[in-house]
Parts: C-alpha cells; structure tokens; sequence
C-alpha cells in the first residue's frame, strides 16, 4: 500500500469513531464519562473488553513469540480463566455492594487514605507504562509503513496518534468507548480471520488442525524443567494473578465492568468475555505458526514484533491482507489506549484529586477536561521516552514484567483487606508497596543463581507475597 493509501485509510476509521463520539456523548457530564450512567447493555461491554484486553501487544507480540517459546503463552491464558472467574465471584460482588466509581475507593475503606493514595498511585504508574508500552508498539510500525517515508518525525506521529484518541474520548469517556470498543474488537477479531485464512490459503493447508498437530511449533504445556520460566505451574499461576491484577484490580478494564446496569450483568459479561479471550489468543498464537512458517518458505528473516507487519505489508498475500491487517492494529491499539486515557483521568480526577467531593459538577467537569489533557501529554512524553530506551523488540515480556512489579502492591494490598481482618498502621503501607518491587527486583535478578531457577512472570505472586507480609508485619 501508498503512504497517501494508508493516510486515508486512518482519516475514515477515525471519521467513524469521531461520528459515533458525537451520537453517544451529547451530554458530556461526569456521571456519563465515569460510569456511563450505569446504562451500558452486558454484551458490549463483554466484547468491547476483548480488544481492550487483547490491544496492540498481542496483536502483534504473542505471533511473534512462537518461534521461540511455542505455545507456552497458551499456559498463561488457562491460568486466566480462574483469574477471571475470581473477579466475577469476588470483586464484583464488592465493587457494586459498595457502588464504586473508582475501586481504589476500597482501599481507603478498608485502611484509610494513605492506603487509598497508594493503590491509585500504582495504577497510574502501572497504567501510564502499560498504554505507553501498547501504543509505542503501534507506532513504531506506523512510522515504519508509513510516516518514514514521507519524513515525518516519530515524535509528529506520536501526538498524532494520541490527539485522535483525545478527540473522541473527551466528552463523553466510558460511555462512547463501550460503543467504539466493539467496533474496535469487530475489526481486530476480522484482521486475524481473513489473515488466517489467505496465509492457509497460500500454503496450501486443508486442514489447520492437523496442521497445528504436525508442527513444531505448537507445543503447549512445558513440565520437562522446572527451573524454566516457562514451566507450566509458573506460567498458570502466572496467568492466574495476571488476570486478578491487570483486571479485577485495574481501574480501567473494572470501570467498564461497572456500567453494566447490575452485579449480574457484569458476572455475564466476565463469563462471555473469557471465553472468547481464551479462544482468540489461541488464534493469534496459531497465527504465529503460520506466519513463522511463511517466513521460512518465502525467505523473510523479519522476526519477533517485526514478523506479522513485514508480511502482512509485503504485498505478497494481496491488499486485503494489508487492509485488514492495518486496521486490525489500528483497532488493536486504540481499543486499548482510549479506555486507558480515560481510566487515568478518572482516577487521577477521583482518587487523587477527589474532585467529586470538593467542587460543584460544573467546576468538576472543567478539571476534568483539564486532567484528560494533561494525560494525554504524559503519554505522549513516555512514548518519546520509550523510543530512545528501548532495543529489544519484543514487547510483551516487558509489559508483564513491568507489571508484575507495579501491581504487585496492589495485589498485595487486596488479598490483605479481603481475606484477613486485621487493621494497619495506614501511614506505612506506602512504605511496604515501595519496599516489595525492590525487594522483588533483587531476588529476581539473582534467582537462578540462588535457588536455581528464573521467576519469569511469577515475580508478580512473589511481589504480591512480600507487600502481605510487609503488611502482616504492620497490623495492629
């Protein structure tokens, strides 16, 4: 595809998602940017959820890993499931018993404000990361195909990128992007399909399931070497408290879940939403093996987070694949980083600044427009950042690696207030979340050497352990 092909193509994606900003968000006001007046229908929340979970990473990450780790991801998906399953039978419940806009409000609640400013502090620093991560991914490839040569600077297509997010989240927040959302995750779930389908086609497979059964790259369960980080018990566990952590304790994918109109609509929505979760990154990893076979047969030395654009953008398989293909990574993306903005500025505007108890609706909606920008330039920078610090291309690790240390804490913090009684002493709980990452950062990196084995994406649970404990140490 052109450059100028391209350009047009994201003009009318955008055209639409403006549009159905401005049939969604004639209001504007708090209570429909925070909660979506608690009006949203289950079933799109459910699928908007899909690619805001999926976003750019897995999209074009998890292909890229099955060269070299096989299906071993898969393992972190089944451990999902019960993640999943403990928001829905646990948190939930909690969330709506006590009618949460924020579910940080929990924490000051259960210890008090010192706590309450903790656990939103990590999640914005988990979250301004994460998105950062997600959308520096899309970038890249965006300036690579298009942008590049038409010499516009990475930091042009950085604030480009993020102004058109801002343009349709601004008025309205949550209640446009459950609507958005699942436009978003229609054109994603499309992308992989048609993909799947002409690289099968080119290769001259009959029946994907065979196929999957022959080749060397579909091996799922790893239980030959337990000091690996691939192991299956650490990668389920793994998976099991990444979807606690990076769902249930996560501002941004909860706030979603709470404009369901009721607990049992958003326990439908969590059920739904994990089904079709697990059976799309089982799609995207079958991808990985198709893409890695491609690029064997058709002499491509692309690998990692280049693999799936350089063939999708060859030409080779035709223009649908490049069509579909880019608007899937579009969707991929923005599906994730629009409720992410938004997530941040309700936070930030809730928690933090605690503008719903301090000013009148018209003067909080003005700060909250204020905050919205203001994020919006914190992304914007980090992104910058991230371009000049970071080599390796292979995002996803980072991205459950890092979050394994930021919500670690917050992990902690939540297993502490559910299932013990005790209080603590409020004004050391900051302490004990800044001490627990260090903590966990050095016995990481000294692991293999100490006890003879890689934490991999455990360090979440081991990160998680310390912060009770700390807290534990702490109770009166």
């Amino acid at each position: 595809m052109q450059p100028y092909q391209v350009l047009l193509l994201i003009a009318a994606y955008f055209g639409v998602l403006v549009l159905i900003s401005y049939l969604t968000g004639k209001g504007g006001s708090n209570s429909e940017f925070f909660r979506a007046n608690k009006q949203a229908p289950w079933y799109l929340v459910a699928f908007g959820m899909i690619g805001a979970s999926l976003s750019g990473v897995t999209f074009i990450s998890i292909p890229g890993t099955v060269e070299s780790d096989n299906f071993s991801y898969f393992q972190v998906v089944l451990g999902y499931t019960i993640g999943y399953a403990v928001i829905g039978q646990v948190l939930l419940p909690l969330y709506y018993r006590m009618n949460l806009t924020s579910i940080y409000t929990y924490l000051g609640d259960r210890f008090g404000i010192a706590s309450y400013k903790t656990g939103a502090s990590f999640f914005l620093l988990s979250r301004v990361v994460g998105s950062s991560f997600r959308l520096f991914l899309v970038a890249n490839v965006l300036q690579l195909i298009v942008f590049d040569s038409m010499g516009v600077p990475y930091y042009v297509t950085v604030s480009i990128t993020i102004l058109l997010i801002w343009l349709y989240t601004f008025k309205s927040g949550i209640k446009t992007i459950v609507w958005t959302d699942t436009l978003q995750t229609f054109f994603m779930l499309l992308a992989l399909g048609i993909t799947i389908y002409f690289i099968s086609k080119d290769l001259q497979i009959s029946n994907i399931f065979n196929y999957l059964s022959e080749s060397n790259y579909s091996r799922v369960f790893f239980f030959d070497d337990w000091r690996s980080k691939d192991h299956f018990v650490k990668q389920f566990l793994s998976g099991a408290f990444i979807a606690i952590v990076m769902t249930g304790l996560d501002q941004d994918m909860m706030q979603k879940n709470l404009t369901c109109r009721t607990l049992k609509d958003a326990q439908k929505n969590m059920f739904w939403f994990t089904i079709v979760l697990v059976v799309a990154n089982l799609c995207f990893l079958t991808l990985g093996v198709l893409l890695t076979d491609y690029a064997d047969v058709n002499g491509i030395t692309e690998t990692k987070d280049d693999l799936f654009p350089a063939i999708a953008m060859s030409g080779k398989l035709g223009l649908a694949v490049a069509i579909f293909f880019l608007l899937g990574l579009i969707a991929a993306a923005y599906s994730s980083a629009d409720s992410a903005l938004t997530a941040l500025t309700t936070s930030f505007s809730i928690d933090i600044l605690e503008i719903d108890k301090k000013y009148s609706e018209e003067k909080q909606v003005r700060i909250r427009k204020r905050i919205h920008i203001l994020f919006s330039l914190v992304l914007i920078v980090v992104m910058l950042i991230f371009n000049y610090a970071i080599a390796d291309k292979s995002v996803i690790n980072k991205l459950f690696q890092f979050a394994g240390y930021t919500y670690g804490p917050l992990l902690g913090l939540y297993a502490f207030g559910l299932f013990t009684k005790w209080k603590v002493r409020d004004a050391l709980v900051p302490v004990i979340a800044l001490a627990a990452p260090i903590l966990s950062y050095f016995i990481s990196i000294n692991s293999l050497q100490w006890f003879g084995f890689e934490f991999g994406f455990f360090i979440l649970i081991l990160n998680g352990l310390l912060t009770f404990l700390g807290l534990v140490l702490a109770r009166r």
